[in-house]
């Protein structure tokens, strides 16, 4: 399969590539061993030498190998970030007296290199580093040659460790970093989630690439490429957001934008491409607008943008405008359908082929080797055990939350609340699925709109009908010229009769009219359907479509006024159990932040008493919030019971009963309404088909007669020349010796003029007629391969199309009998696509013809 155009992104080979942070030389080692010193003995501190020696080396090369290459860059950061995992665990850095307080971490924006942070915790030394990870694979990433197939690849894994070492930073550091403390915008959560977001972007852009490269189905295309733009809006929407507003350089906010809107005119183009080649016309514009509408707004706002990025986003745009210009040509010509607005459309598919690349087991310090000797393993284990102890609370918490929530639902559904109140205010509504086929068949017209839709099959009939009688009447024109001359010079006249040869066009007129009035049989029974079922079907045309459905009123009698004291309490239950599901949403948000902000690191690292006295205390920090969620159900249940009493009474008063059943009956009716118009508008569509298809044929045929009819009197004029002559006395010829009249594209093999038809029966040899070919013909029909709808439907002898019914031989009956012309309408043979099309985003393979079903359902 040949490869469809290469994207224009493709062709400006442009990312973004991340500065990595700055700072200023520490000295860890002599702080370190200060504290260990202290803390422990001078022995322990002896025994460290070595590892502090390796620690404070790691920390001089982050800060100054930068002329490393990426890779080696990379492991480097890896390397001391494992090596700060373990000195988080043995070394508490902060200004407290007894802990490591001599040791301040100064970063620099990558952004803004002129803002700066420093702390006296290690959160901003990781979370600094792990940006730098994350920035350093998107060097990488860079590095590759994206112009081969193995280049892309290796690019995408690299933009998705980008992704993976920023997500990273975010779940575990950012926040971290921030408690209590000033940081750089760049290792905020809002930064690293958008810097996430735009390495994501990158590595599906690359996956993009190679998918074009490869000659992948437009579909496929459409869903991949959108996929990349809405990575792209995403990282833009964080980008215009707060604290990044004012943060970045226009050119990035411009780059990203570009972006943005390139990959969504792209899957535009796309998608467009695959509906051309399932002839939803319509659908195609109007894909292709909003792609183009998508383009003209980007370049409002290109201030700053390169002009690689420029010039892809014009070359797509005219691209797109060429597939658009030829989509609303043929549909103005052929399909006439109505093009929907860009607010009806359904979200373009997407399809993610890429996610953050799991950096645990890259950044997993476990089976590092340093200062083992310094702190205890049951200290690592210890707080692992009290982890698993809050993972279970809040996993139990949780589950009860959720079931608490489920058992509300289905509680309200058994009701039948809140909808019914809402009828009773005058909210209706429809389900879902059934108001999106009242919405597809609004869109498309209605019932209302049948009537326009008839008159196009009326007018196409009568053209069809009109063009049948002008052909008829080339040759009854002819017929009566050959016997006016046969006449007047007897038999000199030796021309072959035009019944003879026009037999065979006259027989396919014959069936051309026979099928003409059997369609029209089809048509009336379409116009009876329509005229049967309009009142049945009008109901589609409510607008909206909710009027329509029966409304709940109040009692016309009451013997009290006690209705509005029910309807009342009723609502405010319901106001009050959607408190408590906001409530309960709110008490899980607070459990999950607990735990994030939960550290007791420190101290289980200075902890002298049982491990499980500590534990119960710090567990203790989440009982009142499981009080709160316990008190929360049991106020649920009460309310529940409460709210089923007064809907028993609500129900009786309102009689919701009877009204659930007629809204059920409407249901139905509407259901029914949409079976009958889709029956309608298909037997409908399929009569246009056939008519724009049998006004193509009929035309060929009469383009036939035409070109018959000048043959005939080229022929005419040579032959009264001949028989002047003969009648004058100049021929001198031995008429003995002459055959049949020769045509006007043969002449004599010997130089003479031929001998008189009627001096030498015996040697005649019948002149085959112009549709035939036994030798050269008189007349040879044009080409046919140019026909819109592949294989011409009439004709000569031909062999049908594959899967045609050929017991009658005569082509398709408009209720899909064979009964008429030789090929058939309804079931044409699929042209073989063609080369796939190549760069730059035009498509040049002509539509696909139409699908052609039975024209009338019986």
């Amino acid at each position: 399969m040949a490869a469809f155009p290469s994207s224009s992104s493709v062709a400006t080979n442009l990312m973004l590539a991340i500065h990595e942070k700055k700072t200023t030389a520490i000295d860890l080692h002599r702080p370190l061993r200060n504290y260990v010193a202290f803390t422990y003995s001078e022995r322990e501190a002896q025994l460290l030498e070595d590892d502090l020696e390796t620690l404070n080396q790691l920390r001089s090369e982050v800060d100054r190998a930068q002329d490393l290459s990426p890779a080696a860059r990379r492991d480097l950061l890896i390397s001391y970030y494992k090596a700060l995992c373990l000195v988080e665990t043995r070394f508490p850095i902060s200004p407290e007296k007894h802990h490591v307080n001599t040791v301040s971490f100064l970063w620099y924006d990558a952004f803004r290199p002129k803002q700066k942070a420093t702390q006296q915790n290690i959160h901003l030394e990781k979370a600094a580093v792990l940006f730098n990870l994350g920035a350093t694979y998107s060097k990488i990433g860079l590095s590759y040659d994206r112009t081969t197939v193995d280049g892309r690849r290796q690019a995408s894994h690299a933009f998705i460790a980008a992704a993976g070492a920023f997500a990273y930073l975010r779940d575990n550091e950012s926040i971290k970093a921030s408690i209590g403390q000033s940081i750089t915008v760049d290792v905020s959560v809002e930064c690293v989630g958008m810097l996430e977001r735009l390495m994501l972007a990158q590595a599906q852009e690359s996956v993009f690439e190679n998918t074009i490269a490869k000659g992948s189905t437009p579909g496929v295309c459409a869903k991949i490429s959108r996929q990349v733009g809405l990575y792209y809006e995403e990282a833009l929407a964080a980008l215009n957001a707060s604290p990044l507003k004012d943060h970045f350089e226009k050119g990035w906010i411009s780059h990203v934008l570009l972006k943005a809107a390139l990959f969504y005119g792209e899957a535009c183009f796309r998608y467009g491409i695959e509906m051309h080649e399932k002839e939803e016309i319509s659908e195609e514009i109007a894909r292709l607008r909003s792609g183009i509408s998508h383009l003209t707004e980007a370049k409002k706002s290109s201030k700053g943008a390169p002009a690689q990025l420029l010039e892809a986003i014009n070359k797509l745009e005219a691209s797109i405008n060429c597939n658009l210009d030829r989509a609303v040509k043929e549909n103005d010509r052929v399909y006439l359908m109505r093009v929907p607005s860009p607010s009806s459309l359904s979200p373009l598919p997407s399809f993610s082929m890429v996610k953050p690349m799991n950096m645990n087991g890259i950044l997993d310090a476990s089976k590092e080797k340093l200062f083992t000797s310094l702190v205890p393993d049951n200290s690592a284990k210890a707080l692992s055990r009290y982890t698993e102890m809050v993972d279970d609370v809040i996993r139990t918490q949780a589950e009860r939350l959720q079931q608490a929530s489920e058992l509300t639902r289905v509680r309200l559904k058994e009701m039948d609340l809140p909808d019914s109140i809402l009828a009773l205010d005058g909210h209706l509504s429809l389900p879902d699925d059934l108001k999106d086929d009242v919405e597809a068949v609004q869109i498309s017209g209605g019932p209302a709109g049948l009537e326009t839709d008839l008159q196009q099959l009326r007018d196409l009939r009568r053209i069809n009908h009109e063009m049948l009688i002008q052909t008829e009447e080339l040759l009854q024109k002819e017929a009566a010229e050959d016997a006016h001359f046969r006449g007047q010079f007897g038999t000199r006249w030796t021309r072959p009769q035009s019944s003879t040869l026009t037999k065979n066009l006259q027989d396919r007129l014959n069936r051309f009219a026979s099928n003409i009035k059997e369609a029209a049989e089809s048509d009336a029974k379409i116009e009876r359907s329509v005229r049967d079922n309009s009142a049945f079907m009008s109901i589609l045309d409510h607008r909206p479509i909710e009027s329509a459905l029966p409304t709940l009123a109040r009692p016309i009698m009451s013997l009290d006024v006690s209705e509005d004291a029910i309807l009342g309490a009723l609502k405010q239950s319901l106001r009050q159990l959607e408190s408590l599901g906001a409530q309960r949403a709110g008490l899980e948000d607070m459990l999950k932040e607990m735990k994030r902000k939960d550290d007791i690191l420190p101290k289980l690292m200075t902890s002298s008493g049982s491990y499980d006295d500590l534990f119960r205390k710090e567990i203790s920090k989440y009982d009142h919030i499981c009080e709160e969620i316990s008190q929360n159900i049991e106020t649920q249940e009460q309310l529940l019971m409460q709210i089923q009493t007064q809907n028993e009474d609500f129900s009786a008063i309102f009689n919701l009963e009877d009204y659930k059943a007629s809204r059920e009956k409407c249901y139905k009716q509407i259901q029914a309404a949409i079976a009958k118009y889709r029956e309608i508008k298909e037997n409908i569509n399929e009569g246009l088909k056939f008519y724009a298809t049998l006004q193509d044929a009929i035309a060929n045929m009469k383009q036939q007669c035409s070109d018959f009819l000048m043959t005939r009197s080229i022929q005419c004029r040579e032959m009264m020349e001949d028989v002047q002559r003969q009648m004058t006395g100049l021929s001198f010829q031995d008429h003995k010796s002459s055959g049949p009249y020769q045509p006007l594209h043969q002449p004599p093999a010997s130089g003479s003029r031929p001998q008189p038809e009627n001096q030498n029966p015996s040697h005649i040899h019948p002149q085959p007629p112009y549709y035939m070919s036994p030798g050269q013909p008189m007349y040879r029909p044009p080409e046919q391969s140019s026909r819109p709808y592949g294989n011409p439907p009439y004709g000569g002898p031909q062999p049908p199309p594959p899967n045609h019914n050929t017991s009658h031989g005569q082509g398709p009956h408009p209720h899909g009998h064979a009964h008429g012309w030789q090929g058939s309408y309804y079931n044409p043979q699929p042209q073989q696509p063609g080369p796939l099309p190549q760069p730059p985003y035009t498509v040049q393979s002509p539509y696909p013809p139409p699908y052609q079903g039975g024209y009338y359902r019986q």
